[in-house]
């Protein structure tokens, strides 16, 4: 803040006669000269002519009061402006009302400019004061506006947005622990279908819907050759059913969408595309006598699929479910160097076969399985399923009237193909026959004596575990 200039009254400066001269005595004046130019009598005569006077009657040798009447009249006004006097009059006593009004107006002007510059700068400093506070404790950064959260149905996260109510949450206790799995409702009477590895130990099911509502649920059935369960909740309104797919629409490179679980994270959205198709894949076997073994001819994806996905839906780009996550391709037991979770290998149970399953559930509470009558040599390392030479107990590996017999399989045949599609396997032949109804017609291509023959045949039915 500039401060105000000092002001300083300085004294009047002295004027005297010219330098080394002293005062002038008076002189006798000439009428003629003018009398603007006579000059008083000095201060020291009139002091002594004034102390004379006060003392007593005048002294002889001095002038008559009568005859100096013209110098006296003249010398009674105010004294006249002396150049050559030591110390000449000041004419600012004369002015003193109008020269005193001045420098308080002067003083005035000052303590206003003063006030007004003490209020600027307190202003300016309170300002610069709250603009350094925004900026260092209120430090914001550029950032986009709130947008619509509205996103196309066809994308991620529409799908998830689609299909997220109707997906729910398993947590099951049984005899020998406790765990967490996934499920998606079917309809509005509260049945839910999830895997049979989920709940097949199950003593207490308790379903968590999206919401966080949590509810007891009832088994209705299960399969474990299918490894498909359903199980149902009562009483509760605002059911979300997901839109069944169709499997067979399923091409390699389609854009899918799990969701579930995992580890206990409900309403986990992963994405990814379908990896292949008509996989031929067993699952379960811990038992030991192959009754929990389940048999998938499965959608393999790469999203990624967790412990706790079990049961949850696969989906297409329509938010429509294709698949029913059910298995994953881990690392092998022993083998530290190898993740134990995802490593991009999952596998669900098609649509068709999971619709087919669960409506039997349903009903009846078990599932029938299509079989075609024959007993398979298990121990066959060859290339195809070898059909058995004897059968469980003795009885003819070929039941006799049943869909193989009738179709001309005899025992020792190596079945090499299904409608055209090679099997390598026992297992794969299991598999490729149960991706099929009871009823179905199927074209096998079988191995005799060197030579290939293909058979007709109509799929029995047989009640499943």
């Amino acid at each position: 803040m500039r401060r105000p200039a000092v002001l300083q009254v300085l004294p009047p400066v002295s004027a005297g006669g010219p330098p080394g001269s002293a005062p002038m005595a008076d002189q006798p004046q000439s009428d003629t000269a003018p009398k603007w130019w006579s000059r008083p009598a000095a201060p020291e005569a009139e002091a002594e002519a004034g102390s004379a006077a006060a003392d007593g009657p005048a002294q002889p040798d001095s002038v008559p009061a009568a005859d100096a009447g013209p110098l006296a009249a003249e010398a009674a006004p105010a004294p006249r402006y002396d150049p050559w006097g030591e110390q000449p009059l000041q004419v600012a006593d004369r002015g003193k009302a109008a020269g005193g009004g001045h420098v308080v107006r002067v003083r005035h002007a000052l303590a206003l400019g003063l006030g007004i510059a003490l209020l600027a700068g307190g202003v300016g400093g309170w300002l610069g004061v709250l603009a350094e506070r925004q900026s260092s404790t209120r430090l914001e950064l550029p950032q986009a506006a709130v947008e619509s959260k509205n996103r196309a149905p066809e994308s991620v996260a529409g799908i998830a947005a689609t299909a997220l109510p109707g997906v729910v949450t398993l947590h099951v206790r049984g005899s020998t622990g406790s765990g967490t799995g996934t499920g998606f409702v079917l309809d509005g009477q509260g049945h839910i279908l999830t895997n049979n590895h989920v709940v097949s130990d199950a003593k207490d099911i308790t379903v968590t819907f999206s919401t966080g509502e949590s509810v007891t649920a009832e088994l209705v059935g299960r399969d474990s050759g299918y490894d498909l369960a359903v199980v149902k909740v009562e009483g509760v309104r605002g059911l979300h059913p997901l839109s069944l797919g169709n499997s067979e629409n399923v091409k390699v490179g389609d854009p899918v969408v799990a969701i579930g679980a995992p580890f206990d994270l409900s309403n986990t959205v992963t994405a990814g595309i379908i990896s292949a198709t008509g996989r031929p894949i067993t699952a379960g076997g811990d038992k030991g006598d192959g009754s929990d073994i389940s048999y998938v001819d499965a959608l393999q994806t790469d999203a990624p699929i967790n412990p706790g996905n079990s049961g949850g839906p696969l989906l297409d780009a329509k938010a429509r479910v294709i698949g029913i996550n059910s298995a994953i391709r881990g690392a092998d037991k022993g083998d530290s160097d190898k993740q134990s979770g995802s490593i991009g290998l999952g596998f669900a149970i098609p649509v068709n076969q999971g619709k087919r399953v669960a409506e039997e559930l349903i009903r009846t509470g078990r599932a029938t399985h299509p079989v075609i009558g024959v007993t398979l040599d298990m121990e066959y390392t060859g290339d195809g399923a070898r059909v058995g030479t004897k059968g469980e107990g003795g009885k003819p590996a070929v039941t006799p009237d049943g869909p193989g017999a009738r179709a001309g399989i005899q025992g020792g045949d190596v079945i090499t193909k299904v409608d055209g599609v090679r099997v390598h396997g026992g297992d794969e032949l299991v598999i490729k026959i149960r991706a099929h109804r009871p009823g179905d017609p199927l074209t096998l291509t079988v191995l005799r004596d060197g030579r290939e023959r293909t058979l007709e045949l109509v799929l029995g039915s047989a009640n499943g575990s």
